[in-house]
């Protein structure tokens, strides 16, 4: 089989035996599986796990189709969904963690993740410590005898900082810690955080490898110990997900390629206009130079997707309804990495503990969809200008 990216999202996971002669496995909607035989059954009991008909809850071909495609582009040993990113973020760190234990979150995490590490982990005796994302090798001075996991998102939510995986990787297998990364925003064709030695990838595939904003899932792909922690953690924990939107989310996988580089394209070309706009105090999307780690994207990255965020000049969170709420192609809604235009005024303020936020003005969150260019220029042009008109400047 082929090691270009491109055929891998069309190839992945498309088994015979699963198939049986169509291109794309049927959706295979299943609580109980039948057995031939006692044998049969006494066989699948001792091993259920390996990919043959068990119970609903353990896969049908649907699912196994998605596992074993994200298994690939990851380079993982293996692959776990899960019904959303935020389970797949929390069950990987249940995964590696114990009472008693310490864990290090980057303070820029996705804000559902600091609830979880703020409310469970808490009350699981497992103290979450947040960290500045541009740390770096500096981490080192973090870890403690307890230390179990460091949990990394790059680039950040919101503020779309950076962080050097290599760094933070290094610091962590000194202390034999283990390295979880949410690679939501780049997917596996921007960034492979298990080729860094990362121990689990996280993906929201509600997001972009779903890519059409109509099914909630996820996925974590990890290889070796930490692999086997996290398929008996998510096999004990009891996930799974729906045979509908496994395949949902595998019909998205095969124009993952194509999408991702017009959504690259267009936010670059967006972006770059929003530069030079008056009412924008700064653009924050990690392919610039001023956003902060952009030397470590260039580095370590191979595209940037269409998810980034701008300060406006001037004004409250209040004043952006000026804007936002009139916008005639970006629409205001949670998630993005669809194929529509989002914005969303987003405070960074409100997450922050180990580095305090601080702007000239509001932060949106701007995704790029696939519509015209100039028309998403034209709508931001306008909301910009009702803007700078509400609050006088």
């Amino acid at each position: 089989m082929s090691d270009n990216e491109d055929t891998k999202l069309i190839t992945g996971g498309r088994r015979k035996e699963w198939t049986h002669g169509i291109v794309n496995p049927p959706v295979y909607r299943a609580s109980t599986c039948l057995f031939d035989s006692y044998a049969q059954l006494r066989e699948r009991v001792a091993n259920p796990t390996a990919k043959h008909l068990f119970y609903g809850r353990k896969g049908t071909p649907t699912q196994w189709a998605l596992e074993e495609a994200l298994t690939d582009l990851e380079g993982a040993d293996g692959t776990m969904l899960f019904p959303s990113g935020i389970a797949a973020v929390t069950t990987s760190i249940l995964a590696l963690v114990k009472a008693g234990d310490h864990v290090l979150i980057t303070d820029n995490a996705y804000e559902p993740t600091r609830t979880f590490s703020n409310g469970m982990l808490k009350a699981m005796n497992i103290e979450a410590e947040y960290y500045d994302p541009t740390i770096g090798a500096g981490i080192a001075e973090l870890l403690r005898p307890n230390t179990s996991v460091i949990l990394t998102e790059s680039p950040g939510s919101l503020t779309f900082e950076v962080q050097d995986i290599p760094a933070i990787v290094a610091a962590a297998k000194e202390k034999n810690v283990y390295v979880i990364t949410d690679n939501t925003w780049a997917t596996p064709l921007f960034f492979k955080p298990l080729e860094h030695d990362v121990d689990i990838s996280v993906e929201a595939c509600t997001k972009y490898i779903g890519g059409h904003s109509d099914a909630m899932i996820g996925s974590a792909s990890a290889k070796g110990k930490a692999w086997r922690k996290l398929s008996r953690t998510a096999y004990q924990m009891g996930h799974m997900v729906s045979a509908d939107d496994a395949f949902l989310t595998s019909r998205g996988l095969r124009t993952l390629g194509i999408r991702l580089k017009a959504h690259e394209e267009n936010a670059l070309k967006i972006a770059a206009w929003l530069k030079e706009r008056p009412e924008v105090a700064s653009v924050i999307h990690p392919a610039f130079e001023e956003c902060p780690g952009h030397e470590i994207w260039a580095r370590d990255f191979s595209g940037s997707s269409g998810l980034f965020s701008i300060v406006l000049k001037g004004g409250d969170y209040p004043d952006t309804a000026a804007m936002v709420d009139d916008m005639r192609l970006f629409k205001m809604g949670f998630s993005w990495g669809g194929f529509e235009s989002l914005i969303l005024p987003s405070d960074p303020t409100t997450s922050r503990t180990a580095v305090k936020w601080s702007a000239p003005g509001p932060l949106l969150r701007l995704h790029i969809g696939l519509e015209d260019t100039d028309d998403l220029i034209a709508d931001l042009e306008a909301g910009l200008t009702r803007y700078s008109r509400h609050i006088g400047a």
